[in-house]
């Protein structure tokens, strides 16, 4: 990717912005598959965050 990866909340934004504009159905199909693929994009960016932040967290916890 030679963009900077977005945090979580950044591709969590841009996501939900995407989101609205699809449901608003006022944009025409060309702009809307590449507004999709963008959107794939961006959920699996948050995937990968919220797995990390999930590895975190079970790497801190005490081990029975």
């Amino acid at each position: 990717m030679t963009e900077k990866t977005p945090s979580y909340e950044e591709a969590r934004d841009q996501l939900v912005a995407i989101v609205q504009r699809l449901e608003s159905g006022e944009v025409p199909l060309s702009e809307s598959m590449t507004l999709w693929e963008k959107g794939e994009q961006l959920a699996v960016i948050c995937a990968q965050w919220l797995e990390g932040a999930k590895e975190t967290i079970e790497a801190a916890r005490p081990k029975d």
